[in-house]
């Protein structure tokens, strides 16, 4: 085990964050001009996807359905209401108007549970990827909320790159490319996350979604 992963076992631990994802989620399953702001990620390199792969992600992303939460219980949608709340109190800091945080808090909701990813992972890597710009662009030309990387678009998706500065659409391509991630390295979190950043291997990113992961924990579970 190398030194920035022991590193971040060890933060993780401290933390109480969940560095290993045991049960992972079938993608089949998951899944005007805007003002453009930079954002800092890492240059994802495209990799070659088995025709397999590429169908089940396809079929994860492209599936249509609003974002509505599907609250069964009065207890589930007394946590949801509460949970909304607190998140969009933290938000506030970074997106101001209620009616924003409410439609895209809704949204990661429903991406973040059909992807099977924990909420506050999410929230995590949107907070450290784009510090929830909705039209940021990087150096490396990643895009939106989760700075998705353009050639998705064309790998499993339509081709279209725009869509990626729809909301639901971007956490979709997140959420799914995220859980795809976590697939390939065996639910590893530490490697999933520097691969979804282009940066495998080394520990900056991985700890700085930790980091943000763990804010959001105690401030909103």
């Amino acid at each position: 085990m190398n030194l920035h992963r022991r590193k971040f076992l060890r933060q993780a631990i401290r933390g109480g964050g969940r560095v290993f994802f045991s049960t992972l989620v079938a993608p089949s399953l998951l899944l005007t001009q805007p003002f453009i702001q930079s954002a800092w990620a890492g240059n994802q390199a495209e990799e070659a996807l088995s025709d397999s792969v590429r169908t089940a992600l396809s079929q994860a992303v492209s599936q249509s359905g609003p974002p509505v939460p599907v609250l069964n219980t009065e207890l589930e949608k007394k946590q949801f209401n509460e949970w909304t709340s607190k998140a969009s109190h933290r938000l506030s800091q970074w997106m101001k108007h209620p009616d924003d945080r409410s439609e895209f808090l809704h949204t990661v909701w429903y991406e973040a549970r059909r992807a099977g990813l924990s909420l506050s992972l999410v929230l995590g890597v949107i907070e450290v990827e784009s510090a929830f710009r909705k039209y940021a662009i990087s150096s490396a030309g990643a895009r939106g909320y989760m700075q998705v990387m353009p050639f998705w678009t064309r790998s499993i998706g339509d081709g279209n790159e725009s869509v990626l500065f729809h909301t639901q659409t971007q956490l979709r391509f997140g959420c799914v490319i995220l859980r795809h991630m976590l697939e390939k390295e065996s639910g590893d979190l530490f490697y999933a996350l520097g691969r979804y950043n282009g940066s495998r291997g080394q520990s900056a990113y991985p700890q700085s979604v930790l980091a943000a992961q763990k804010k959001w924990l105690q401030s909103v579970d």
